[in-house]
C-alpha cells in the first residue's frame, strides 16, 4: 500500500472563528489565522488504485483572495485531473472512489473515472441524486475500533459512518505497517481545531458532528494515527513525514 496526496491549492488561510466556532464563537479570534490548502488522496494497493474524494471539475476557477475572509483556499496549483495524472496514473486504473461527503471539492471530478465504483453514504448519494451500477451505497455492517458502523472496502481499508459535517458524512481509515491513516474529509478544517477539540462552523447536524469528533479524538488517543486533512497543509505534510498525531 502506498498513499499519495493529490494537491490542488496551497498558500491559503482560514481564521479561528471559521475553524473553531461551530459550537460557540466565544473566545475564537478572527485575527488568529491558520494555513489553508486543498488536497485529496490516492491509495495505491498494488493490485488496484483507490481515490479518497475527488476535487473540483476541470477548469474550476480559483476563488479570489480577500483579506479578512473566513477561508481562502490559496493559489491554484493544478486542476484535480492534472494533479492526479502528474502522479503517473490514468483514470482507467481507478477501481474505487471513496467519498467522505457530497460537497463539490470532494466529488466534482467523479465523472472522469469510467471504471470506478463510487462508495458513498446513502444520505449523500440521495442528496446528490447519484444513480447507476457504479454507485455503491455504504452498508455499515460492522464496528471498527470505537466506531460502531463501518464497512471494509479493501484489505486494510475501512469506510466508516461519521455523520455531522453532512447528514451522511463518512471517514476512511487505512492501516499500513501498524499505523492508521485517517482520511477525515472535513471533520475539522485544520489540525489545530482537532487538538483544541473544536468544530468548524460548517455542519448539517451539530450533535452528530460533536459525537464524530469525540470518536475521532478517542481513536487517535488509542491508536497511532496519521491525520490526513483536506483543507490544511498538515494533510500532505503529515503524510510525507508519517507524523503521528498527538493529543
Amino acid at each position: 500500500m502506498e498513499i499519495k496526496a493529490i494537491r490542488m491549492f496551497d498558500g491559503g488561510f482560514m481564521n479561528q472563528q471559521f475553524a473553531f466556532g461551530g459550537e460557540s464563537k466565544e473566545g475564537a479570534d478572527e485575527q488568529i489565522i491558520y494555513r489553508s490548502s486543498l488536497q485529496n488522496f490516492l491509495i495505491d494497493m498494488g493490485n488496484e488504485v483507490i481515490l479518497v474524494d475527488t476535487g473540483f471539475k476541470n477548469g474550476f476557477p480559483a476563488p479570489a483572495k480577500k483579506l479578512g475572509a473566513p477561508l481562502y483556499m490559496g493559489e491554484k496549483l493544478k486542476d484535480y485531473m492534472e494533479a492526479f495524472t502528474a502522479l503517473g496514473y490514468t483514470p482507467e486504473q481507478v477501481t474505487k472512489i471513496l467519498i467522505t461527503h457530497k460537497h463539490p471539492d470532494h466529488t466534482g471530478a467523479l465523472e472522469y473515472f469510467p471504471n470506478a465504483k463510487v462508495y458513498i453514504s446513502p444520505e449523500d448519494a440521495d442528496a446528490m441524486k447519484l444513480e447507476g451500477d457504479n454507485i455503491i451505497r455504504a452498508e455499515y455492517g460492522k464496528p471498527f475500533k470505537n466506531f460502531p458502523n463501518a464497512q471494509q472496502v479493501a484489505d486494510g481499508v475501512w469506510f466508516i459512518e461519521a455523520k455531522g459535517h453532512t447528514k451522511g458524512n463518512s471517514i476512511i481509515i487505512a492501516e499500513m505497517d501498524n499505523i492508521y491513516y485517517m482520511f477525515h474529509g472535513d471533520v475539522t478544517y485544520c489540525d489545530a481545531a482537532l487538538k483544541a477539540n473544536k468544530l468548524s462552523i460548517v455542519f448539517e447536524d451539530i450533535d452528530a458532528a460533536r459525537q464524530t469528533l469525540d470518536r475521532v479524538r478517542e481513536f487517535i488517543k488509542s491508536n497511532s494515527t496519521v491525520y490526513l486533512s483536506t483543507h490544511c497543509p498538515e494533510g500532505y505534510e503529515n503524510l510525507e513525514m508519517k507524523r503521528v498525531m498527538k493529543l
